[in-house]
């Protein structure tokens, strides 16, 4: 589900490097709260503690911080 506020290749970006970041964590053995404190998202902004939640809240996270651009 893409947000109607966020161009859709951002979104698409944002949603690969969560995917990617919560696999890591994963892995090695970590938990959804875990990947969530490393952006530092709180625990309690999420209902239900699952990777997919995670993922859509990293993503919503790397779409509201401005990113910096190139010189």
């Amino acid at each position: 589900m893409i947000p109607d506020h966020v161009n859709p290749v951002q979104w698409q970006q944002a949603q690969g490097v969560a995917r990617q970041t919560c696999a890591r964590f994963f892995r090695d053995g970590g938990t959804p709260e875990d990947a969530l404190k490393a952006f530092g998202l709180s625990i309690t902004e999420t209902a239900e503690r699952d990777w997919s939640r995670a993922v859509d809240a990293i993503a919503q996270t790397l779409c509201a911080t401005p990113q910096r651009r190139a010189a």
